[in-house]
Formats: structure tokens, sequence, C-alpha cells
């Protein structure tokens, strides 16, 4: 049992308003595996006044870059130190498998050092070359911290998503309260001991658990000057409302219905076994997932065969078992959505390939649903529209090229996407072709050093590296 029975307000840990805790409960099989207290308004009231305060005196934004920098690199190598942990806590908490979290380990060492060399090398303050030799008149133009950030995240990939917002709001010198979900109450309670010990100063960054509630709270804050905000479009509308009305910076990173396009010239087998990791990563509760597959009608059912074969072959089942591929969804009403979805498509007219909504045999006490894989699916059926966010893909025919982008375009999401072909560079041209703010080749890796974010109903404003850096702060120019 892990309990956490005290917030982290301003780099120290002090009494909840509410002292009730919350019990966690495994999603493998319902038993409660800790208990957290989680913040209402007066103790985001606090944090919010600690990040205050803590900025107004200049105590980490006026710190020079370079001790920032070496403040954040003592986070990350402790991060990494723990990597085991944190893989365990989030598959124990979130029910991801634990190839996945432990796979996941590395990729959060490459984003914060992304971040570290984009600070390293960032123009902090830059003399302009004035555009006329014969005025007298110099610019100095410099990057600012923005002042206290509410960063709010979700569930499905807590530290990936608390990371990717508090080191670069941090080496820009803002001071940040972080927003986490109940259900990461043990992950994010790590978290905050990370940080315990990473030597920020007094008041500069807390950590809450709270309800959606005592979220909008904390972005309604008058004394909030910025929203990092993950999480469901719908949310992200509210959000994006709020920072309207009060004029606060915000950045939306939100849902997505990503599209994989396998070419003529492809190599199915090739291109099936990557999307068994494009597609279904995380138990599928994944914004960048690529669930809608692109399949040429000359080799359509190739394809379905090729996804019946992959998706029947995956094991569901316990999370710390390390040959599971599959967990269960989160939560209870999670699962119930997804096998919604199922019998949605079902209803809609598509192909059950493979799947259903039964749940899997022998794990009735957990969240777990069925793989599924639907043919036959038109793009304007709700299963190819809607994000599901569980392992659920549908088979989309294409006659051509450009009817092939036309379908990967319609859609009100343009998160993430890929392409799949024998030709990298034709592969490449038809990925400019692509409305989205990523997109993979053969699948490749997302580089952590290029921004990250999305088109349209996916968000605004981008994350990682210099770019996603850069959204924490403010220019000044200053005029001698």
């Amino acid at each position: 049992m892990i309990t956490y029975d005290r917030l982290y307000i301003g780099g120290s840990w002090a009494d909840p308003s509410d002292p009730k805790p919350l019990d966690i409960r495994s999603p493998h099989d319902g038993t409660v595996i800790g208990r957290a207290v989680q913040a209402r308004p007066d103790d985001v009231d606090r944090a919010v006044a600690a990040a205050r305060a803590s900025f107004d005196a200049g105590v980490w934004r006026l710190t020079p870059p370079a001790e920032r920098i070496a403040v954040l690199r003592r986070f990350n190598t402790l991060r990494e130190e723990s990597a085991e942990k944190v893989a365990h806590l989030i598959s124990l908490e979130n029910g991801s498998a634990a190839w996945f979290t432990r796979a996941g380990q590395p990729g959060l060492t490459r984003q914060a050092n992304a971040y570290l060399s984009a600070a390293e090398e960032f123009g902090w303050e830059e003399t302009l070359a004035p555009s006329d030799p014969s005025s007298p008149v110099r610019s100095v133009v410099r990057r600012e911290a923005i002042g206290v950030v509410a960063a709010v995240i979700p569930w499905n990939s807590p530290f990936s998503s608390a990371t990717s917002k508090i080191i670069p709001a941090l080496l820009a010198g803002n001071s940040v309260v972080l927003k986490v979900s109940p259900e990461n109450s043990l992950s994010m309670g790590f978290l905050a001991e990370l940080l315990e010990r990473t030597g920020l100063p007094e008041g500069v960054i807390s950590v809450l658990s709270a309800d959606r509630e005592t979220s909008e709270h904390l972005v309604s804050h008058p004394d909030v000057d910025k929203i990092a905000f993950t999480g469901s479009t719908r949310a992200g509308r509210r959000i994006a409302s709020i920072a309207g009305e009060q004029l606060k910076r915000v950045s939306l990173e939100l849902g997505g219905k990503s599209a994989a396009v396998i070419l003529p010239d492809a190599d199915v087998e090739k291109a099936v076994a990557g999307l068994k990791f494009g597609s279904l990563l995380n138990n599928g509760e994944s914004c960048i997932a690529q669930t809608r597959i692109l399949a040429p009608r000359g080799r359509y059912e190739e394809v379905v065969a090729a996804l019946k074969e992959l998706v029947e072959s995956l094991k569901v089942g316990d999370p710390s078992d390390p040959d599971t591929f599959i967990g269960p969804m989160i939560r209870p009403d999670q699962q119930e959505r997804v096998r919604d979805y199922i019998r949605l498509g079902i209803d809609e007219g598509a192909r059950l390939v493979t799947g259903g909504p039964e749940i899997p045999e022998g794990l009735e006490r957990g969240n777990y649903v069925t793989p599924t894989v639907f043919a036959d699916v038109d793009n304007s059926m709700r299963i190819a529209q809607e994000e599901i966010f569980g392992p659920v893909l549908v088979v989309i025919p294409y006659d051509d090229e450009d009817n092939a982008v036309r379908i990967a375009n319609d859609s009100e999401y343009g998160l993430s996407g890929g392409i799949w072909s024998a030709d990298e560079d034709h592969a490449l041209a038809i990925a400019r072709r692509i409305r989205t703010g990523t997109v993979t080749v053969n699948g490749a890796s997302v580089a952590f050093d290029g921004p990250f974010g999305g088109f349209k109903a996916s968000g605004i404003g981008r994350e990682y590296g210099a770019v996603g850096l850069g959204t924490y702060t403010e220019y000044k120019t200053i005029t001698v």
C-alpha cells in the first residue's frame, strides 16, 4: 500500500484542506493499491500564492540560465536513477504494460536532454545588428519568463506529460503549479519526491492531484499567467475560452485520430509489424495512436488479414507480466466507453474482423477490453472520426494517393500520422500533404528536438526542443 497523506505545495509537504484520502485502485483487478489526498480550491490558492511570491521575488527567474540548467539536469539524473520505480508505478496505477512503461524511460531522458541542449543554445539575450547603420539606436532582445504557469496533464502518460511541461517552464525561469489526475496520485507523488531532492527554491514548484472542478479553479486563477494543457479537445476548448477571457498565454496539446497510410508499394508485413507499436502503444490510450489504417483497394484484404493476425497474437492481461502487450483500461468508465464504441461500429455496419465488445475470458475483474479490428469502414463513420482511446483499429480503403490524402485529412484532428512505402522520398512527399503536426515515415520515432503539437482541433502551440522552450518565454526589446 502506497500512501500520500500530504500535498506538495511550493517545495514542501503540507497538510491538505481535506484530509480524506482517495482510494487508488488497480485497473487489473480492482484492488486498492494506494491512497492519496486530493487538492481542493483552498490548496490551489496556497500553491498559486507560493508560485506568485517566488516569481515576483525573482528567486528563480533571476537565476542565471546556466544555473537553472544545472538544477534541471540534476532532476533528470535523479529520474534516470529511479527509472525502474517510475515504470512500475505507472504500470500499477494506469494498467500500462510493463514493456511500454520500461521502454518509455529512455524517451524521458531524450526529451529532457533535448530541452537542456536547447536551453544551452537559447538566445536568452541578443543584440540586434541595426538595419540602418547610421542609426545610433541599438536593440537588445531578451527572452524572459512569463510568470506563474498552470500545467495540467492527463492520466494516460503522466511522467512524459509532466516533464514535457515542467522542464521547459522551469528552464525559462517560471514558477509552476502542476495539476495531475487523481488516477496518477502515486507516480506523481513520487515525481514530487524527486523534485524535492532537485534543489529548486521555495515556492517555485507544486504538484497537486485534483479533480476537474479544482482544475478549473486553477486555470481560472487571476494570478496564473500561462496555462499549459494536455488532454481532451472538449476540455481544451473550455480552457481556451477561460484563457481568452483573461488574456492568459495558453498552449494546448489535445486529441487525435491519426491515419497510417500504407502506400501500394509498401511491405505490408513490415508496415503491420510497425503498427503494432504505432497504433496500439499504451493499450491504445494514446493521443498519437494511428488508429485509422488506410489501405489501397488492390491490397486491402492483405492488410486486413495481416492486422487480424497481429492483433490476435497479442497477449492481453496482467500489465506486470513481461509477455503482456495490452493491459486494462485505466478505469471502468473508460472500459465501457471503448466497448460502447465497438458496439457502435457493429451498428454502423463495419465488418468486425476480430475482437468485439466481450470482455476477455478470465479477465472480468479488471478493466479489460478485447483488441478489435474493423474493416469496410467509411471515413464518415463515428468510429473513424471520434477518438476512442482504446485498442480499436479501423481499416479504410482508398482508390489512389489523392484519395488517401483526402481521407487522411478528412478529420477534425491533426496531431499525428504515418506513411509506409518502399520509396522513402515518395513517402516524404506524401507526408508533406498530410495536415498534422507530426508525420512518421516507415515507423520512425518522434524526435524530441523538433516541435510536437497539432493542427486543427488537436491543439495550439508546440512542445519539445527549442520551440517548446520558447513557448514559456516572453519577448522584451530594450533600445539603447
